[in-house]
């Protein structure tokens, strides 16, 4: 009889094991997610800051130093840094303000408006600048030149005024302007001469006799055409100039010498080895930080200063919105007398297109043919009043006085057709002469408001021979007197 083997244990149920070759599978396939996923974390962290430590920075490349091999993987697999908005758009537009600052008359006005657009995939860089008179609708504030924005966002909170022109520029132009830096007359000269002054090729020869000087005076500047080299203070005369001759005289042409100066600033600054270096890039900002107001922090900063040295200055575009024969805007008196500018099609859509095209072969070369079919949207809240010729003369003995009464007004938008001494002199009060009795209403409203002046339809002996309301081509003749003298 054979032997049988009994087994005296309870079955068990084991669960069968898997094949080798799909439990190989399951394995990589764990081992893969977990990578990608990390992968994804990281890229969310590292894509989307720069470090804001001066120390994180190689000092020859502008880029945060290496961190290993998680940051060779990256650097592998990803082509670009997402670290600023826009960039993976392909436009990265940034809002330039320059400001007066403390001590200035209107500190908070924005001189200098200019969106400037980098292209990333091709390196083309473009400034498109802003008239301070154009007429725009500001929340709370109505139909108001756009240079006003800072302003209104500065009295709302401080330090607010960049932010808050950041996002009137954007509704009115319609397009995204993610940031924006202002910088004051301070900051602009102190910049400018850590970089050792500038080199501007001077269009053309211009002399400006009604500069701003000290404690409210006036001094005479004068720039010859050719290469200058320019420090701090006289590359702010030459951006800031507003009375200049030889057709410099513009707010227009101050536009165009603003874009040179910013496009010789930005040579300077990648080719001086102050501002190739982070940490003491960093300490200069600091230095400045009263001066200058930015949503930029400090990564996102050498991030654009490193792009920068991919940027061609040779292909820059630039696009100036005036109200030249081709240009998109026209000139108009408001109800307040105030010079403004707004759109000949009657609204924005026109500009906002040049400045969108801004990159291709064509865009600014094209002749303006105005849409004689665009809805009227600003220029149905702004009546048209016909222009008005006014002179200023000093009937004081306090020079430049009337030059500065000039200024003044034309800073509110009214231009002023003369300036000079009244041929009798002391004047007890100011007087406002309307030489053209058919005058605007409005303007004369405006004037006696600002000059606290009476107003008078008839001339006085000794001015009659010179303003005959006949042959005279001013509408309107204001004599200061000692009561403007402070």
């Amino acid at each position: 009889m054979d032997e049988q083997s009994i087994n005296l244990l309870k079955p068990q149920n084991y669960p069968l094991s898997d094949p080798p070759k799909k439990k190989t599978k399951r394995v990589i396939f764990l081992a893969l997610a977990l990578t990608i996923l990390g992968l994804l974390i990281f890229r969310n962290y590292t894509m989307t800051k720069w470090p804001n430590n001066p120390d994180d920075y190689d000092s020859v490349t502008l880029k945060p130093k290496r961190i290993g091999f998680l940051q060779t993987v990256k650097n592998f697999i990803f082509s670009s840094d997402n670290v600023i908005a826009g960039d993976q758009d392909g436009r990265i537009n940034i809002l330039l303000l320059g400001i007066g600052g403390s001590g200035h008359d209107g500190p908070y006005l924005s001189d200098t408006n200019i969106i400037l657009s980098i292209k990333p995939s091709t390196n083309e860089v473009a400034m498109i600048s802003i008239p301070r008179d154009l007429a725009v609708r500001i929340n709370n504030h109505g139909v108001r030149k756009i240079n006003n924005a800072d302003a209104f966002g500065e009295a709302e909170q401080a330090n607010g005024g960049g932010e808050y022109a950041r996002k009137v520029f954007e509704k009115t132009f319609g397009i995204s302007i993610p940031y924006y830096a202002r910088v004051d007359f301070m900051a602009f000269k102190e910049l400018v001469d850590a970089v050792g002054g500038i080199e501007v090729n001077v269009q053309r020869s211009f002399v400006d006799t009604a500069y701003p000087g000290p404690n409210h005076s006036f001094q005479t500047i004068s720039f010859q055409a050719g290469p200058q080299q320019l420090n701090g203070e006289r590359a702010l005369m030459f951006a800031r100039s507003r009375h200049g001759s030889n057709g410099e005289g513009s707010d227009f042409a101050r536009a165009k010498r603003q874009q040179l100066v910013l496009t010789a600033f930005k040579k300077e600054v990648l080719s001086a080895g102050t501002f190739l270096n982070p940490v003491t890039l960093q300490k200069i900002f600091s230095s400045l930080s009263q001066h200058i107001v930015t949503n930029l922090d400090f990564g996102q900063t050498m991030y654009l200063i490193s792009l920068a040295k991919q940027l061609n200055s040779d292909e820059l575009k630039t696009l100036v919105i005036d109200d030249s024969p081709n240009g998109f805007l026209k000139s108009i008196i408001g109800e307040d007398g105030a010079y403004l500018l707004i759109p000949k099609s009657g609204n924005f859509s026109e500009i906002t297109s040049a400045i969108n095209n801004i990159f291709e072969a064509t865009s600014t070369m094209a002749a303006y043919t105005p849409n004689q079919n665009q809805p009227i949207t600003i220029a149905s809240v702004i009546p048209s009043i016909p222009s008005v010729k006014i002179e200023i003369q000093n009937g004081t003995w306090q020079p430049g006085l009337a030059a500065f009464k000039k200024q003044e007004l034309e800073k509110e938008g009214l231009q002023i057709f003369s300036i000079g001494n009244s041929a009798k002199r002391p004047i007890a009060t100011t007087t406002i002469y309307l030489i053209n009795p058919n005058v605007s209403s409005t303007i004369v409203t405006s004037l006696k408001g600002k000059f606290h002046a009476l107003t008078s339809n008839t001339l006085p002996e000794w001015l009659q021979r010179a303003y005959n309301a006949a042959s005279s081509s001013r509408d309107i003749l204001i004599v200061l007197g000692q009561d403007m003298v402070e």
